[in-house]
């Protein structure tokens, strides 16, 4: 089958627009809840944050082929002094909505990341203890499946096919793929970067998971996409793409990346629903900052 790449501008909690069984990758980052420098205020309030992931959940274990993997990259947030278990809340939705938990992975930034919180300087002004809040340069890669994979399915696909799905070795050792720790630089969102304003994560992060959980010719989905960075990345790897976005301002960024790719070949499908704006005018309205983006 032709590879395809399909960006509907829409509610990722309905993906109508894809079959049943027919993803075998998910790989995405929900908006940070309510994070002060990306979404600030941009859920009315944490319940409403989790009913995105319940009813996402739902519709993710429909379109998911049996035995395949779902990856969410997230983390706990520090929002005006609370702290929420995004992680823990997460992952007792995916297995309410009947995946179970296989592993979770621990991205780590580097220690000179300028926008961690600095909380560990209040111990510099009140060396005592209970003073102590650490700063955060870590995110979690939660990874989950539906049902057990059949090994069998390998005897089935083209030697072509599973030939071009080889793990490259002196990676896998040489950058500790096999931890549970992954030292990852992060994207930040300045200068002139395609993704300035964009809480984009590295492409080193899907590149990883798509080779470790999905076939060469297989398709992968990104429920929020934002910039694009998973679906450039399936493109450059061989696989088709479905992605779904709430911001129709993304469209231009989306085409500029995929048109960067090295590998670009395939045509960019775009669709667009028509509640797309409205969700976009609502949750930009909650935010303070206008200018700020909505996506990943």
């Amino acid at each position: 089958m032709k590879p395809f790449h399909r960006v509907v501008f829409g509610d990722c909690r309905t993906m109508k627009e894809i079959p049943d069984g027919t993803i075998h990758l998910m790989v995405t980052s929900p908006p940070y809840y309510n994070a002060p420098f990306d979404y600030p205020d941009l859920f009315e309030n944490y319940a409403e944050f989790l009913q995105l992931v319940r009813d996402l959940s739902k519709d993710l274990y429909r379109v998911m082929a049996p035995g395949r993997i779902a990856c969410f990259v997230t983390d706990d947030m520090l929002v005006k002094g609370q702290k929420y278990p995004v992680v823990a809340d997460t992952t007792r939705l995916m297995l309410d909505a009947g995946f179970r938990y296989r592993d979770r992975i621990v991205w780590v930034k580097p220690k000179g990341y300028v926008r961690i919180s600095r909380r560990s300087g209040v111990v510099i002004q009140h060396p005592y203890p209970m003073y102590y809040y650490p700063d955060n340069i870590q995110e979690s890669i939660l990874v989950f499946q539906k049902g057990k994979f059949d090994y069998s399915y390998l005897r089935g696909l083209p030697a072509k096919d599973l030939e071009k799905s080889r793990i490259p070795i002196d990676a896998y050792n040489g950058e500790e793929w096999a931890l549970t720790v992954w030292n990852i630089t992060n994207v930040l969102p300045m200068g002139q970067r395609l993704e300035k304003g964009i809480a984009a994560f590295p492409e080193e992060i899907p590149k990883r998971l798509i080779r470790l959980f999905s076939f060469h010719g297989e398709t992968v989905l990104d429920p929020f996409l934002g910039s694009g960075t998973t679906m450039k990345v399936a493109e450059e790897l061989g696989r088709s793409c479905w992605g779904f976005e709430i911001d129709r301002g993304l469209e231009k960024i989306i085409k500029l990346k995929l048109a960067s790719s090295r590998q670009s070949r395939s045509k960019i499908e775009f669709l667009f629903r028509s509640d797309t704006n409205k969700f976009r005018r609502l949750a930009r309205g909650r935010m303070k900052s206008p200018s700020r983006t909505i996506a990943r």
